[in-house]
């Protein structure tokens, strides 16, 4: 029982440590775009543990709001930190390749994702997600490239989901256009008019569509890195 104890407590030390280290990394990484980010979150908390501790003093119970306050401003900066860290990380995505669909994979809970659902030789993509406000068909490219991109996926949408909104958005800084941080706010706000069962079922007819990469052809021909030739049939 005591070594039990003694790994449980080794395995729960290295699993916050490996926390921590990520915080850290984490800090470091945004503050390379957004050198206010201590300033802030300190200041946050300082204001929130402020507050409340001073409304316990006016109602003479300043030990418990004191630590209620302290709670609250833990948690007011883990929110802060928590979006300012990922404005950044969007910031130095913006204008790679696949960024969008990165973004679209942190959207949240009842959003299905497709990435790269459409791409011309450009490598102009378009990405899919399906969730409770219908389809989002959202590109990344050249303004003018992606909008034939974008009307040939919503005629594919419209003949297997008739009943399903189909949203689309460009992703840039142009008129018209989405920065890549405001994608997922974008999305979030979309008015809600499908059920589960419907996103389910639309989601049934998309897969059973297939996607641009399960509808790659293999090559033919022996698979690489196995000695350039097939082996001959055994000898019965």
């Amino acid at each position: 029982m005591a070594r039990k104890a003694k790994s449980t407590e080794g395995a729960d030390s290295a699993e916050n440590a490996g926390r921590l280290k990520q915080i850290a990394l984490t800090y470091k990484m945004t503050r390379r775009t957004d050198s206010k980010i201590g300033l802030v979150v300190a200041g946050v908390g300082i204001v929130t543990f402020g507050v409340l501790l001073a409304i316990g003093f006016l109602i003479n119970h300043p030990i418990y709001v004191g630590i209620l306050g302290f709670v609250l401003a833990l948690l007011a900066m883990a929110i802060v930190f928590g979006r300012r860290a990922e404005r950044a990380a969007f910031g130095q995505m913006e204008g790679q390749p696949g960024a969008a669909a990165a973004v679209l994979d942190r959207v949240g809970r009842g959003w299905s994702t497709t990435p790269a659902v459409a791409m011309n030789r450009s490598q102009d993509v378009v990405h899919r997600a399906v969730g409770k406000a219908g389809i989002v068909l959202v590109a990344e490219g050249n303004p003018n490239r992606v909008k034939s991109l974008l009307a040939a996926e919503k005629k594919k949408m419209a003949r297997i989901v008739v009943d399903v909104p189909v949203h689309d958005i460009i992703v840039g800084n142009g008129e018209g256009q989405v920065p890549l941080k405001k994608v997922r706010t974008k999305m979030l706000k979309l008015p809600r008019v499908l059920t589960g069962p419907q996103v389910t079922a639309a989601n049934d007819r998309l897969r059973a569509m297939g996607d641009l990469m399960s509808n790659m052809p293999l090559p033919k021909g022996p698979i690489p890195g196995r000695g350039g030739s097939a082996r001959p049939p055994r000898p019965r």
